[in-house]
């Protein structure tokens, strides 16, 4: 492992680093971005996601899957419908920080701004 220019960072491990990248990777198609974004503002179910981001209901069900798959979603059962939501707040924050600064830079105004202190800054 080696140290960042400032000596103060140390390089995660390769499996790290392939994990993060197979994430990102889940997250580079807008309709998983946009349901992971819907997902970090409240829980809700398949009917509510496709609705909110314009999908069909068996394609929103493909990308649930493929994010649950990867540990970035989960679900639970609420009588006869399954409620999916993103409860590791690492997920919500990266999300809500990148979709948010670009946003900004487009000159649109975030859906939920995100402030330092949200960050642990």
């Amino acid at each position: 492992m080696s140290t960042g220019a400032g000596g103060n960072f140390v390089d995660p491990p390769a499996e790290v680093l392939a994990e993060a990248a197979a994430a990102f990777g889940l997250l580079a198609t807008p309709a998983r971005l946009h349901i992971v974004w819907a997902l970090s503002q409240g829980e809700s179910d398949v009917t509510g996601l496709a609705d909110r981001v314009g999908g069909t209901l068996p394609s929103v069900s493909q990308h649930l899957t493929k994010l649950k798959l990867a540990g970035l979603v989960r679900s639970r059962r609420e009588g006869r419908r399954q409620v999916y939501l993103v409860d590791d707040p690492d997920v919500v924050t990266v999300v809500r920080l990148m979709v948010g600064q670009l946003a900004a830079r487009a000159g649109h105004a975030p859906a939920q701004p995100v402030r330092l202190r949200e960050l642990g800054a």
